[in-house]
């Protein structure tokens, strides 16, 4: 830029004609003319040679298209292609492990809207979706593509959406009735039977909580519990932050971890659940019925509150437990034969949606997605 300017100002055009015209009557006109044409014109120039026009039709996630991705698409494979249109949260992984994690071949996952036309399945995450839909694709959906829903929030703290209810052919869930189901967390069978140890433990009741609401039945489940056994309480609401490396080792000092939910729907019941089990702690679970619980995981690993007619009768019961170590190892028995596998968000929610589409070709469509999520 600098020296198209240099060579401007110092052409030989523009030397002749501060000479010839220092004296005339228009050179206070031309002269500001001449020279802005001259620097448009340079300007012109540089942009041609440098701008690179963007390929994408709609702003958003984007991967170039390597020669390698052109061959495959292109080759005897046939690929089940599925476009990840808005990242969860933000969250960015690696496209390429269906296969090494999840023994899910066959399957090309992508963020590169210029594959729109020839993706079979398009995730569209619904906490990411603009209120007004502006950020959903706007060119028309090829006929064997499937729209996909995404959402793993429960419905009180996911916005209904206008215009949305007949949009997509599939649901991807933590519903156990979602097209792709998805629930935070397995139980799986252990390899060989194993004589499972809970660590040693420092703390009785533990809580760690982010979204802290008055209004919330946990809340004020919480506010009377501690008034008759000592919660160990976390979270910004108490003032004692706790960083990711002190997380899971803080749950681990625990004996019994309050895995209370932020809101009570069906089969909802995230990881609040799932790390404790996984690191030897029981949880105390408040949220769906135990009956919703036991679909998932064995009756005797966890402590529903709703067993108990008040918060008292759950602190009784906890501090005999404390007492009685027999009592309390009971609650780790099923670690002799299973373990914990926990859901690896988002990477393989779109190699199970890959997998699913590989499977169901037929069509689809889902009409009442509000009357399904949101029940009106």
């Amino acid at each position: 830029m600098m020296y198209c300017l240099v060579a401007l100002f110092r052409s030989p055009m523009h030397i002749s004609w501060e000479h010839s015209m220092a004296s005339g009557p228009f050179t206070g006109v031309l002269r500001p003319l001449l020279l802005g044409i001259l620097v448009l014109g340079c300007f012109v120039t540089l942009f041609v040679m440098y701008f690179k026009p963007y390929e994408g039709w709609l702003p958003g996630p984007v991967e170039s298209v390597s020669e390698h991705v052109k061959n495959l698409i292109s080759s005897d494979k046939n690929p089940t292609i599925v476009l990840m249109w808005l990242w969860p949260f933000g969250s960015k992984f690696d496209f390429s492990v269906c296969s090494s994690l999840f023994e899910i071949d066959n399957c090309f996952i992508t963020a590169d809207r210029n594959l729109y036309n020839k993706s079979h399945g398009v995730i569209i995450h619904h906490r990411d979706i603009s209120g007004d839909l502006s950020n959903l694709p706007q060119l028309q959906r090829p006929s064997f593509q499937k729209w996909i829903w995404m959402n793993f929030e429960s419905p009180s703290h996911s916005s209904k959406l206008s215009g949305i209810e007949k949009l997509f052919n599939l649901t991807l869930n933590y519903r156990q009735d979602a097209n792709i189901g998805v629930p935070s967390g397995t139980i799986v069978p252990a390899e060989g039977e194993e004589n499972f140890v809970p660590p040693s433990k420092n703390k009785l009741v533990c809580w760690m909580v982010s979204n802290w609401n008055p209004q919330h039945v946990r809340v004020k489940y919480f506010n009377e519990l501690q008034k008759h056994v000592k919660v160990h309480a976390y979270g910004r609401a108490f003032g004692k932050h706790i960083s990711d490396n002190d997380f899971m080792p803080t749950i681990t000092s625990c004996k019994f971890y309050l895995s209370f939910e932020n809101s009570v729907h069906k089969d909802y019941i995230t990881e609040k659940l799932f790390n404790p089990l996984s690191v030897g702690t029981v949880p105390v679970v408040l949220g769906p019925t135990r009956q919703n619980y036991e679909k998932i995981i064995q009756g005797d690993a966890f402590i529903h509150v709703d067993d108990f007619s008040s918060p008292k009768d759950l602190a009784d019961y906890l501090l005999l437990l404390d007492k009685n170590e027999e009592m309390y190892l009971r609650y780790f028995e099923w670690r002799r034969h299973f373990k914990v596998k926990k859901v690896q968000f988002p990477v393989e929610h779109a190699c199970l949606t890959c997998d699913y589409l590989r499977k169901h070709k037929e069509y689809k469509e889902f009409n009442d997605l509000d009357k399904w999520f949101w029940g009106s």
